[in-house]
């Protein structure tokens, strides 16, 4: 039996190969831990998305290959999205790794563990034959309210910028009746709140029923009892239909908030990224979904600095913000991805300028979002309890339906009293502070 430790880098969805590849190393009765110094066995979990990404995943690698020289490590397993790409270039510059695996060989990871340990042989297992969804067992690390739920894997929006689909292969969904298991498992086993992701969840179906079927699944979802809130992450514009705006508005469980990914709003850059949508479109789409939902927490994510992206696109991009006053925003500068089309386009931005850019969309995006914060002071407000604070005494880390975990602000609540994670909690909103909201509970309504 050795223990094992598992680095998880990137998004949620790498999260979930790594809680699976965590219930696989359980069933084969080794000690999962968390502290590598004292692992027999560490796995990191690549991301390459980006070149801040990559960046990360290569310095995690070298930091725990230090264990390998000093410390208890017997096997270094590097796996996921940047193997899945750069295998050959991984080996030859980090031969402290004994085993590489791709997006296609989680399942694997046991198999590959003994025959390594039998034979001392160097192992990759990396494969471009992505198959239909795998099913796995998983153990699920995040919080016990909440979790997410995977329901499609790859992609097939093919974004000129976009590496994901060479990492993770052509769209491919998962089976409703499988989703649904687990979502009932899940909340058996006390999750209140399921985060719906895929790469888009609104092309959910297609290749399986012939049609779009995510509002059919949200249907099937809510029933099961116990479930507190579903939460929509990774809507593409593009298939954002009236019937899938219709069932968030009326569907209690389904939580008012949704992450659309737009990454621009000029017309001229978002045809060069192969967005298959215009500025107009989505403004009208906006539009509708606050005309019909007025309560809508809308989220999105945009790239500066894209190539040929003159001022006046950038400005183009501003005034786009500005009108629409996104509740939430996050924003990346391009990051030239070799292979993709657009690290082939001419006049690629400087980097500096990229940054500046950058920064001064957040600084416009805090202004809106102090603005917003601003109108919930003195509001009574349901939360949901996530964490008690690491350093401050009777300080707890809360979230409403309107902010997903890890890239939303949060709400910091004040008790007295001992509250339970996942308890839904009544607060009044007292002040605000940077970019987070600060509440008191109140316990008469609570």
């Amino acid at each position: 039996m050795k223990k094992v430790a598992l680095i998880s880098l990137g998004c949620a969805k790498n999260l979930i190969d790594s809680e699976n590849m965590i219930a696989l190393i359980k069933d084969a009765n080794h000690t999962f831990m968390n502290n590598p110094e004292e692992a027999d066995i560490i796995i990191i979990n690549t991301c390459g998305f980006i070149g801040d990404a990559k960046e990360e995943s290569i310095n995690t690698i070298l930091e725990m290959a230090q264990y390998k020289k000093g410390g208890k490590c017997e096997v270094l397993i590097v796996v996921g999205c940047l193997v899945q790409k750069y295998h050959e270039e991984l080996h030859k510059e980090l031969p402290e790794v004994d085993i590489f695996l791709g997006t296609t060989a989680y399942e694997e990871i046991m198999n590959a563990v003994n025959e390594f340990i039998q034979n001392k042989n160097y192992i990759v297992k990396v494969n471009n034959d992505f198959k239909e969804y795998i099913e796995l067992p998983r153990h699920v690390s995040t919080p016990s309210h909440y979790a997410y739920l995977r329901i499609a894997e790859g992609c097939d929006n093919n974004c000129t910028y976009c590496i994901i689909p060479q990492f993770r292969g052509p769209y491919r969904s998962r089976k409703k009746d499988n989703i649904l298991k687990e979502a009932e498992e899940l909340v058996n086993s006390g999750v209140k709140e399921l985060l719906i992701i895929a790469e888009d969840i609104t092309q959910y179906g297609i290749d399986l029923y012939s049609d779009y079927n995510l509002v059919s699944l949200l249907k099937d979802l809510v029933k099961i009892n116990d479930l507190r809130w579903v939460r929509l992450l990774y809507c593409y514009p593009n298939n954002f239909t009236d019937e899938l705006i219709e069932v968030i508005r009326d569907e209690p469980k389904i939580c008012k908030y949704v992450d659309i990914p737009l990454q621009h709003s000029d017309d001229n850059i978002l045809r060069k990224m192969g967005r298959q949508i215009t500025e107009n479109e989505i403004r009208s789409l906006l539009t509708k979904i606050r005309n019909k939902i007025p309560e809508m927490i809308i989220r999105s994510t945009f790239i500066v600095g894209f190539p040929g992206e003159e001022q006046k696109n950038f400005d183009n991009l501003m005034k786009f913000l500005e009108d629409m006053k996104l509740d939430r925003v996050g924003a990346f500068t391009y990051s030239q991805e070799e292979s993709t089309p657009a690290a082939k386009l001419p006049r690629q931005i400087d980097g500096d300028v990229k940054e500046e850019r950058k920064r001064r969309l957040m600084e416009l995006q805090h202004d809106i979002l102090i603005e917003k914060h601003d109108l919930l002071r003195n509001k009574i407000i349901s939360v949901q309890v996530d964490e008690c604070h690491p350093e401050r005494e009777n300080l707890w880390i809360c979230r409403s339906e309107g902010e997903a975990p890890e890239i939303d602000p949060v709400i910091m609540v004040y008790s007295e009293k001992t509250l339970t994670l996942g308890e839904l909690i009544k607060v009044k909103i007292t002040h605000l502070q940077d970019y987070d909201l600060i509440g008191e509970v109140d316990y008469e309504l609570t």
